[in-house]
């Protein structure tokens, strides 16, 4: 499922930590415990990579299968915790994905819109942070 969107030479193989959709989920909902968003670069250097475009694409499809599962479990959404490290805003793709958000995806609007979003996330895992 997440392979297809990955033709690039610049990936690692399948299979690799970059694809640990359980890895990268426990990572986020820890980040979330703290209360703390991560960046995209970040999360890749934890998952022991240097920032590339093609890897943070990657990164991003395994994020929506960890906010697919997350829908499914009734918990909050967790691909809003991974965001640039310039504005601290999540990429193109989350806003596009959205149907319940319609604005500019940077700016003062977006960023109000993320911290409610976020929010949902930080308290939900810091509840149940072991």
């Amino acid at each position: 499922m997440i392979n297809e969107f990955l033709i690039d030479d610049d990936l690692p193989p399948t299979g690799a930590a970059l694809f640990d959709v359980d890895r990268i989920e426990a990572l986020v909902r820890a980040s979330a415990a703290k209360r703390a968003a991560m960046s995209y670069s970040e999360l890749l250097l934890v998952l022991g990579y240097r920032f590339t475009r093609p890897k943070m694409r990657a990164l991003c499809k395994v994020l929506d299968v960890v906010d697919q599962r997350a829908a499914v479990n009734g918990e909050p959404e967790l691909a809003a915790l991974v965001v640039r490290e310039g504005d601290g805003l999540p990429g193109q793709g989350w806003w596009v994905g959205r149907s319940d958000y319609q604005g500019e995806w940077t700016g003062p609007a977006a960023r109000r819109y993320l911290v409610v979003i976020q929010a949902q996330a930080f308290d939900y895992w810091e509840a149940r942070r072991a």
